[in-house]
């Protein structure tokens, strides 16, 4: 068999995707076959086969394993078919792979994470010889099998153990890696790896300390005692001699060693951060010698840094070996200079810097000498472009730009210093004061270069954000000093980066708090104008727009008409100048350059209609059409210009209207020619902007210019977001001007403006018409039906709700389910005993029950809780209420989805098993659901909800038994030393905006005058004692709090 499964795995590997699909395949239905794991063992264990051959046998075992071999992994499909005898063999070939002797590091990797995978399942139970297993192989391996040994290690740590586990075995494991970590003879690689595994802990034991915080902290006290000279030890371990460039390439042992020395100190460095993140006490009695320590180290560090990174001939940089390990020196950098950072959280070093500080300590009122000064000095100095950024901004604009507005994963050493020099702010030091006086070393003393000085001014530009921030004013002779040095940076002829900076840093400075500069507006907008049109640097050119963006936020009134126009010449001169079509990746330059259109416009919107700024912004609108950020960006600068435009009068709408009409109009054409979904995309979106701020009335030939082209739209198979937004365009052509669009006929097919909308209701709610696309639809019908009336509608308003109904028993998406409910539960909110009515006598084929009162009541009740949106939760609400209070008996034969019903289990449910078994949940008349749906919606609206006051403080860093604890006990929120951490805040996005379900005020009042008014119908009371514990607290709360529910405190509860 070993021969057939050789030549299944040597087919997975050849370039035909046919025959590596067929092969992947062929190899799956072996896995019922007790000697297929064997044979793949068996073939990566032989040294004689192919290396790929034989890491493809790892990678089908792994597979194997994740799929058949314990339904308690996450991945399982079963079944579990193996017999013990097999599984046990497996087990043991597996781990002497990964702890061979001569065994390659790739072979050693791939096995080592199968042994993890298995672990995760078996272990302790079918596997307790695992652990004491490496943890024997460890002290007497040689130097391959301890490098497998703690590989496995490594991944049981990470992916094997539960906390249980953990907990059981954490001080032999604590234990043999500390040994291998100390040990001198060992390669350096190798004690980096088990200090890497040694953090890897800490992030378990924070898991294990939520149920067992006094054995914890003593176990973590322990181990801080013995690490703690062990890290310091390396901490202050001097770089060995820096490679050359040759020696570096011959890979040997000068560069191992280096190598070997970086990783090392890298991972203490990060090791230590976590423990000061996750335990923020245990180190205190350390904590100045490790900043001194830390502190010193980058000190060292600078000068080879600076050969290495920003000279002529760039070294490697961000590298990791294949064990994950970090080894070039400017990881180390960032790693020590975010340490610093978080030592600066400490009161111990607050302390320290606070008496360097005081005024004893200060000479005619400034800082002489301090660690302040040191610290912004050295931060400058690692601030500096590193040559491979420098080639990357020349050859792409775009990087520059989202190197400039942080909107980068690529996290280096120039952004740790941003954030060490805005964390220094945060204390109300005297950090402009200190960083003066580099300054005027750098820019006064004429032995530095661009770069230090582009540093400078860059520390500069983050310190005055940050002190923006806090609204802290910069004094006039201060301001003045640096401004010297920016203006000194904007005339240098030698390096675009260093102008570039000038103008940033100058813009930062004149519009800083204080207004020590302000009269200086003016005049340097001007010279960013002049700079965008004359400039020969596209660098220096973005950044001046960059800044412009400042100085027209705080232009004065009076200067508006002029700059608006001179700045929409200048961004015309820019487009006119690149061809942004050539460009594979725009995005972040066409942001900037809307950006600095849309502030300049905003300085008096009414102006815009004299000068082709919508016209360039339909331009640039044109370009960035693919791009979501641009698009967004565009609609919001429309979206300002048509709703102050609008609040002017009708005669200025219509005037708008006409300036824009034939560029929106003349872009579906091209996009309809062309095929160019995006480009009809963004002009539709541009419409129904245009519309929901529309006039009443709206200007006239309104409808007849827009209403044949999205009809043509919505009946192409196009995006589903052009449907969205051409749906909505109609939309509030009804609520604006319901009289235009009726008494408008089509001259081309002769049909009437109601009968076009209706044709387009039917071809939404069609069955061929996805969800998305019909996302829209339900608030086209209703607005329909209330403004045509049903005298108008005459029959096809029966036919209109029948089909509305029928599609929301399929409908799937919840923004979709909530459109098509609030039809009806907008004419619920005054006519609800006809909406019941006429959903009993409509059948929905294939529905449970058949009528449409049963299918439109559960889909009803079923997605309430998922509504957004102030308005559709009011609205909602009321709905139900009235439909509550009809009493209609034929509510109590339907049945809905109640209660989830939870399984008495402790076991955490993998996605394999949800999806064979589905959550359960209980069935209720609809009555009873109807009551729950509003007690959970009084829950959402009220302030007295838990947690609702502390929603924006639920993440906590660092552990502490006392809520109290000095300010040492400050950590920072999350594990800002873990690259994965940094990578993922680059794209954070604020988790207060995803949370949309919230009632106002008015809902909340009403809900409670509800409640209160029902609170003696016998009805009430049954359904009361039908109601969870949970619910019934929620109405106790609500009753205490507001003082409004009497009679429910006197319900049989009590």
């Amino acid at each position: 068999m070993e021969q057939q499964v050789l030549d299944l795995l040597a087919a997975t590997l050849v370039a035909s995707t046919s025959i590596r699909s067929d092969a992947e395949r062929h190899l799956e239905q072996l896995y019922t076959n007790d000697t297929f794991p064997i044979s793949l063992i068996s073939i990566a264990s032989h040294k004689s086969v192919a290396l790929d051959h034989r890491q493809a046998a790892l990678l089908s075992l792994k597979k194997l394993v994740l799929k058949i071999w314990s339904p308690s992994l996450e991945e399982y499909e079963g079944p579990d078919t193996l017999s013990d005898a097999t599984k046990e063999q497996v087990r043991q070939s597996v781990l002497s792979i990964a702890t061979a002797s001569d065994e390659e590091r790739k072979i050693v990797a791939a096995a080592s994470y199968v042994v993890s995978k298995i672990a995760s399942a078996d272990f302790p139970e079918q596997w307790p010889s695992l652990l004491p297993t490496l943890l024997n192989l460890v002290p007497q391996a040689d130097a391959t099998q301890l490098h497998g040994a703690l590989l496995v290690l490594g991944s049981l740590v990470e992916d094997g153990f539960d906390e249980e586990q953990f907990s059981g075995s954490a001080i032999d494991l604590v234990k043999c890696i500390y040994i291998v970590a100390v040990d001198g003879e060992k390669r350096l690689t190798t004690r980096a790896l088990a200090v890497s595994i040694f953090r890897a802990c800490l992030d378990t034991m924070e898991l294990v300390y939520q149920t067992n915080k006094a054995s914890v902290t003593q176990f973590m006290q322990e181990l801080s005692e013995v690490w703690s000279p062990f890290f310091i030890e390396v901490l202050k371990m001097p770089l060995p001699h820096m490679p050359s460039e040759e020696e570096e390439n011959e890979k040997g042992p000068a560069d191992s060693n280096w190598r070997g020395v970086i990783a090392l100190k890298t991972q203490v460095v990060k090791a230590l951060d976590k423990i000061h993140n996750l335990f923020p006490q245990l180190l205190s009695p350390r904590t100045l010698e490790l900043f001194s320590t830390i502190w010193e180290s980058l000190q060292a560090h600078l000068s080879p840094y600076l050969t290495m990174y920003t000279g002529d001939q760039q070294r490697q940089s961000r590298m990791d070996d294949a064990d994950r390990l970090p080894y070039t020196l400017d990881y180390l950098v960032i790693e020590e200079l975010d340490y610093i950072q978080t030592l600066l959280n400490t009161s111990i070093i607050k302390r320290e810097l606070d008496v360097q500080l005081a005024p004893e300590r200060m000479t005619n009122g400034a800082p002489n000498s301090t660690w302040i000064q040191q610290i912004l000095a050295t931060a400058v100095g690692y601030s500096q472009i590193l040559t491979e950024d420098e080639e990357l901004w020349e050859v792409d604009i775009n990087v520059f730009l989202s190197e400039e507005t942080s909107e980068t994963a690529n996290y280096s050493a120039r952004n740790a210093c941003a954030g060490l020099a805005t964390k220094l702010c945060s204390y109300n030091w005297p950090v402009l004061e200190s960083l003066l006086a580099h300054s005027k070393t750098v820019f006064e003393g004429g032995a530095s270069n661009p770069k230090e000085k582009e540093a400078v001014l860059y520390v500069l530009k983050q310190v005055l954000e940050e002190v923006s921030s806090y609204e802290r004013p910069v004094g006039p002779e201060i301001a003045q000093a640096y401004l010297s040095h920016c203006q000194a940076a904007m005339q240098d002829s030698g390096s675009e980066f260093l102008r570039a900076r000038g103008f940033i840093a100058a813009g930062a400075l004149i519009t800083a708090p204080g207004k020590a500069l302000r009269d200086l507006v003016p005049e340097f907008a001007l010279q960013s104008l002049k700079a965008i049109e004359h400039e020969s640097s596209d660098i220096v050119k973005v950044s001046s727009m960059r800044v412009l963006q400042q100085y027209l936020k705080v232009l004065p009134a009076g200067r508006a008409q002029e700059f608006q126009v001179q700045t929409v010449a200048a961004i015309s001169g820019f487009l006119s100048s690149h061809d942004l079509s050539e460009i594979n990746d725009t995005e972040d330059l066409l942001d900037t350059l809307v950006e600095t259109l849309r502030d300049a416009v905003m300085t008096d919107p009414t102006l815009c209609l004299e000068h082709p700024a919508l016209d360039v912004l339909f331009t640039m609108a044109a370009y960035g059409a693919r791009s979501w950020q641009t698009s967004m960006l565009v609609n919001e600068t429309f979206e300002s210009i048509t709703s102050i435009m609008s609040s002017k009068g009708p005669e200025t709408y219509a005037r708008l209207c006409s300036k824009v009409l034939p560029s929106l109009t003349g872009a579906l054409d091209v996009g309809d020619m062309t095929s160019e979904n995006s480009l009809s995309d963004m002009a539709v979106s541009l419409l129904a902007t245009l519309a929901e701020y529309g006039s009443e009335p709206l200007p006239q030939g309104f409808v007849a210019t827009l209403l044949p082209k999205l009809y043509r739209l919505l009946f192409l198979p196009l995006e589903f977001s052009v449907h969205q937004s051409a749906t909505i365009t109609i939309k509030y052509i009804l609520v604006h001007d319901p009289a235009q669009l009726f008494a408008w006929r089509d001259p081309e097919t002769g049909k009437e403006g109601l009968e076009i909308v209706l044709l387009i209701i039917d071809r939404l709610l069609g069955p061929e018409v996805d969800d998305s696309s019909a996302a829209e639809v339900g608030g086209l019908a209703v607005e329909l039906v209330e403004k045509a009336g049903a005298e108008r509608l005459g029959p096809y308003l029966m036919q209109l709700l029948q089909v509305v109904a029928i599609r929301l028993s399929t409908a799937e998406r919840a923004n979709f389910i909530q459109n098509l409910v609030l039809v009806f539960a907008r004419l619920s909110l005054t006519n609800a005993k006809e909406v019941l009515d006429f959903l009993a006598q409509v059948q929905v084929e294939g529905a449970d029950g058949g009528t449409g009162l049963e299918v439109v009541l559960r889909k009803w009740l079923e997605n309430s809780i998922n509504f957004s949106g102030y308005d559709a939760i009011r609205q909602n609400v009321i709905a139900l209420t009235n439909i509550y209070q009809l009493h209609d008996e034929r509510l109590l034969n339907i049945q809905a989805k109640g209660d989830l019903i939870v399984q008495n289990s402790s076991r955490i449910k993998t996605r394999s098993q949800s999806k064979r078994e589905p959550d359960q949940y209980s069935i209720i008349p609809i009555p009873l659901k109807l009551i729950k749906v509003l007690i959970q919606e009084l829950a959402n609206s009220s302030p007295t909800t838990p947690g609702f006051h502390k929603r924006n403080h639920s993440l906590q860093g660092g552990i502490s038994d006392d809520e109290d604890d000095d300010w040492e006990d400050e950590p920072t929120l999350l594990d800002l030393g873990a690259q994965a951490t940094r990578q993922d805040l680059m794209g954070y996005v604020d988790e207060a905006k995803w949370n949309t379900h919230e009632t106002d005020d008015a809902t909340q009042k009403y809900l409670v005058d509800f409640f209160n008014g029902i609170s003696n119908d016998p009805g009430f009371q049954e359904l009361y004692h039908s109601l969870t514990d949970a619910e019934r607290e929620k109405l106790h709360k609500m009753n205490e709090q507001q003082n409004q529910l009497p009679q429910i405190i006197q319900s049989p509860i009590q």
